[in-house]
């Protein structure tokens, strides 16, 4: 039995350049990086030394609360610099990756015979453990806690995401391999939903899980909303988290005994020659995965979507969890009187001076320009057009600053994670920096409440 789930709130922001429905195999790529803050609270306790050989799936690192959650090298090969920054804080791992790879066998397992601690525990060696996150908090999950469900939510409706139908065409035998063992894991139900018009998912003939059709503007795709709608978060409790590219990861462990985080990444944005999908592996670095498609002049490259995502450039490197690479025009012009003339290149929730609200299915080329200044909360109402959690997300955003944590509890954040107030910080008058507000919000009730 399915419920549908359909939102009136939120915003769908329409840009140029998304990804065309062409795979292109990229060669593996010379350096890679692991990178801690990738796991948001994560303190890293260091196994691979500078020098270190290491095989696809040898743990590099273990978090310091809990010794079994390792973190997997990508690739195999020799671990060339580990990166600090100050008081000598680990900010990547960088492996020299061989021709050649080798992957740590993990062997292949019945999982049907799997008890769920088994199941725990094949994802504690292996490395899998980071791909399973949890609500409260939005990180790493804790496996001492059981959660009352897990959702996966296979369909990402932010600006320019890449499409999981197309994405994990043929993952069918890892997807359902991985959600069989999250059964193990829960008491509760295996939450999946997919887009309402979807008909080519992989999701819609998996067995064991309850599947969800979505549709309405983002953040509908935001698994945060989703739990609200389904089985939302009270004191107390726990669900855990897991996105359909790690799913697949999973599943192909399962399957085979090989930790392989090789996925198809979006390549999307208008400062993309072809905005393509391409396969790449996590950590992969940027400018090999860019490479002779990027427009560099004047561009921003993010790791992940437009939103949310993380600003690295071609220096940098693939997020952990990402599935997407975003590159539009920096906004590093200005313009005379632009609040005092009307306005047709973009997007606004509000009809004074701006005419998007008449030609709804346009495109936008949107640069990073933020058309204004930091300044006070100004009380509008506009946040509540594009929120739809039942919270009140002005007050929980100053909350979160001033720090009262009976005041957050009370206004739901156990129930939200920073990607949930994107589209408030894109439409803010006030150019409040929402989602570290409300990370720093979370990690202080984290610190305070466990």
């Amino acid at each position: 039995m399915s419920k549908d789930i359909r939102i009136k709130k939120g915003l769908d922001i329409k840009l140029v350049g998304d990804a065309e429905q062409v795979i292109t195999e990229l060669p593996l790529g010379n350096t890679f990086a692991i990178q801690p803050s990738d796991f948001h609270g994560v303190i890293p306790k260091i196994l691979a030394k500078e020098g270190t050989e290491v095989k696809a799936g040898q743990a590099l690192f273990y978090s310091k609360s809990d010794e079994r959650i390792l973190f997997p090298s990508p690739v195999s090969g020799k671990v060339t610099e580990i990166v600090r920054g100050d008081r000598r804080k680990v900010l990547a791992i960088k492996i020299t990756a061989d021709a050649q790879q080798q992957y740590t066998d993990f062997g292949k397992k019945d999982i049907d015979a799997m008890s769920g601690e088994e199941v725990k525990t094949h994802l504690f060696a292996s490395g899998c453990w980071p791909f399973v996150k949890q609500r409260p908090y939005d990180v790493v999950a804790n496996p001492n806690q059981a959660p009352k469900a897990i959702f996966v939510s296979a369909y990402a409706s932010a600006p320019l995401a890449a499409d999981y139908d197309y994405a994990l065409k043929g993952k069918e035998a890892e997807l359902q391999a991985a959600l069989t063992a999250l059964t193990k894991l829960t008491a509760g139900k295996v939450h999946v939903s997919i887009t309402k018009d979807s008909t080519l998912s992989p999701f819609k003939e998996m067995k064991g899980v309850e599947l969800h059709n979505v549709s309405g503007p983002h953040p509908v795709g935001n698994v945060s909303t989703q739990i609200a709608q389904i089985d939302p978060i009270n004191k107390g409790e726990v669900v855990w988290v897991v996105t359909p590219q790690d799913l697949v990861v999973i599943g192909e462990l399962l399957l085979t005994g090989k930790f392989n985080a090789k996925r198809t990444i979006a390549l999307a944005g208008s400062k993309f020659s072809k905005p393509q999908y391409v396969t790449a592996i996590a950590g992969a670095s940027i400018a090999e995965l860019v490479k002779g498609n990027l427009e560099a002049d004047n561009a921003r490259v993010i790791s992940g979507n437009v939103l949310s995502g993380t600003q690295v450039g071609e220096e940098g490197y693939l997020g952990y969890y990402e599935n997407i690479v975003t590159a539009i025009p920096e906004g590093d012009d200005y313009e005379l009187f632009g609040w005092n003339k009307p306005v047709f290149n973009k997007v606004s929730t509000s009809r004074a001076f701006t005419f998007s609200w008449l030609n709804p299915k346009k495109k936008y080329d949107l640069n990073t320009n933020t058309n204004g200044e930091h300044r006070a909360f100004v009380v509008t109402g506009s946040y509540e057009e594009v929120f739809p959690l039942d919270i009140y997300p002005m007050q929980l955003l100053k909350a979160c600053m001033y720090k009262d944590l009976d005041e957050m509890e009370g206004l739901g954040a156990y129930e939200i994670a920073p990607e949930d107030f994107a589209v408030t910080e894109f439409i803010c008058v006030s150019k409040q920096p929402h989602q570290k507000i409300i990370r720093e919000g979370l990690d202080l009730m984290r610190e305070e409440l466990g």
